[in-house]
Parts: structure tokens; C-alpha cells; sequence
């Protein structure tokens, strides 16, 4: 088959890897605009493009009101991933087979745009990827495949993204088996369906009266972008890598014991792995904490 993927993040390259390697025809790949990004505000292409430009594909970057009529006219599938743009019915429609996309959830569970982080925030035991035919609505057309994915109980938003990734290049690859030999997508139920709302940086913000479970699924939910984070002597700092312990302190009480930190919950005490101070370098727990100088009394929150 002649394909065209639409993507902007870094999750989709090993989708594009399998596609190039495959026996279809990958002509081209299409992606977000270049953005201003850092201090100094250049502009930067975006991961797809860089892929693209790399491997020797074309690489199309239209305008949000772009004419995508040219750049589909001759391809008999669209997938999309991570696009970043809903595309309308006139758009989608238009290869042979229509417009797929590779979603990381099992649907209907986590239709929207945050589906990987809220399932560790949730809690989900297991995760998945998702191949369906794009429809008028938000996640909900008929489904091809669908692979799963076991979660490990410390598993981190960043590293689900990187088993996704591999997981998702498989089922696409698996889809375009299926629609050569002329199989239909099934519809997906309504009644178990879940949204995966967009994140927030406010949102981000640690409840130390929650649970120890509770706030280790968010910290993990939140690693890396945006960042889970919380208050010490009124300065944010972000926390990662955390372990449930069996220790009881306090909710938001620290404590450093065999040069590990420890914060109380309304539960048990969460052991913190990394510690992000504003405006500073990544660095371990008890790194920090010795620069802090702890004293008793000392709260996260």
C-alpha cells in the first residue's frame, strides 16, 4: 500500500522504522510547522521532520487551514499519530482506506489526549495500544487490533511511552495485514468509555493528605512533562522516582533514613528516588537533602 503518516512527537519513529523496513511504500510523513521553542525562541522541526528528513521521505508541513488535498490525492492510507490536529471528515476520507490511527489505550478506555499518563494516574494494571479507522468523533471509530500491555507497579509515564511505541509498531503493522485481506474494523462500545483530559501544570500540585498509592500514581503519571512537584520552605521543587514504604510519618513530614528520604502521606511514607529544584539540575533525594541541611519540623507541602 502507498502510505502517508501524519505525527509530530517522538513515540511515532518506530511506527515510520517498521513501515520503511516493511513492504508497503511509506511516501510521505506529515507534521506540525516548525515552532519557536527555548530562550532564545528559534525555530525547531519537530521530531517527524527530522526522521523524515534523515531517512530521505518527504516531508510536508502544512498550515492548520492547510489544503491536504494534494498531499493525499495519490496515497491509499493515512495513519495518524500524535498528530496534534483533529482532522475533518474531508480530510480523513480521502486515501482509498481511509485514516488510521494508532492510539496508546485500550478503547474506549482513555479516548483524548493524555490516554498514557491518566492510566498510571488511575492505577490501571494494564495498558495497551489501540489501531482504529478515523470517525467524526474523539477516538471513536471502529477498531482493527488491539495490543496490551501488562503495568509494572513503578512504571513511569516516559517509560510506558517507549513500550508503547514498539507495541504500537507492531499492531500497525498487523492492521495493514488485516485490511489487505479484506477484514472490516469492529465498532467500539459506548459504555465503558473513559476521557484522558489534556494535563494541566495545575493539576501537577501533590496532595501530601492523599494516599501513599494515590500520589505515586500521579508522580509517575507526571514524570516527565509536566512534572509533579511541591513546596519546601516555599520554594517548588519537583519529585520523581518514588517508592511506597511500609514506615509511617506524618502526611508531608520528612524524614532521611540509611540516606534516604522519606515523606509522610495520610498512608505510609513515600521514599523519594530524584528531587528537580527550581531553576536547578536533576539530582538524587539524599544529594539534596544535604544541601538542604534538614532539621526537625521540615515539610513538603
Amino acid at each position: 500500500m502507498r502510505i502517508a503518516v501524519a505525527a509530530t512527537p517522538e513515540v511515532a519513529i518506530p511506527s515510520l522504522d517498521a513501515l520503511l523496513a516493511s513492504k508497503h511504500e511509506l511516501l510521505s510523513v506529515i507534521t506540525q510547522p516548525d515552532r519557536p521553542s527555548g530562550r532564545g525562541q528559534s525555530l525547531n522541526e519537530s521530531a517527524i521532520s527530522r526522521w523524515g528528513n534523515e531517512n530521505g521521505i518527504e516531508v510536508n508541513k502544512p498550515e492548520r487551514d492547510g489544503n491536504f488535498q494534494p498531499l493525499l490525492s495519490n496515497i491509499d492510507l493515512l495513519i495518524t499519530i500524535g498528530y496534534g490536529i483533529i482532522l475533518p471528515k474531508q480530510v480523513f476520507e480521502l486515501p482509498r482506506h481511509g485514516s488510521l490511527n494508532l492510539h496508546f489505550s485500550l478503547l474506549p478506555r482513555w479516548r483524548g489526549a493524555a490516554p498514557v499518563q491518566r492510566a498510571i494516574e488511575a492505577g490501571d494494571l494494564v495498558s495497551g495500544v489501540t489501531v482504529f479507522l478515523l470517525d467524526e468523533g474523539m477516538d471513536t471509530g471502529p477498531i482493527y487490533t488491539q495490543h496490551r500491555f501488562a503495568l509494572d507497579a513503578d512504571i513511569t509515564s516516559d517509560e510506558l511511552f517507549i513500550e508503547l511505541a514498539e507495541l504500537g509498531a507492531e499492531a500497525l503493522l498487523h492492521t495493514l495485514d488485516l485490511i489487505e485481506s479484506g477484514m472490516k474494523p469492529s465498532p467500539q462500545p459506548d459504555h465503558s468509555a473513559t476521557r484522558a483530559f489534556k494535563l494541566s501544570k495545575e493539576e501537577a500540585g501533590i496532595d501530601w493528605s492523599q494516599s501513599a498509592d494515590v500520589i505515586s500514581n500521579k508522580v509517575r503519571a507526571f514524570t516527565s512533562q509536566p512534572g509533579a512537584f511541591t513546596f519546601f520552605r516555599g520554594l517548588m521543587i519537583k519529585i520523581d522516582t518514588p517508592i511506597v514504604r511500609e514506615m509511617k510519618l506524618d502526611p508531608g513530614v520528612l524524614l532521611i533514613e540509611n540516606k534516604k528520604l522519606h515523606v509522610g502521606t495520610a498512608t505510609t511514607a513515600l521514599e523519594i528516588g530524584y528531587i528537580t529544584p527550581s531553576g536547578k539540575s536533576r539530582m538524587p533525594s539524599s544529594e539534596w537533602a544535604n544541601g538542604a541541611r534538614l532539621i526537625a519540623g521540615d515539610l513538603f507541602g
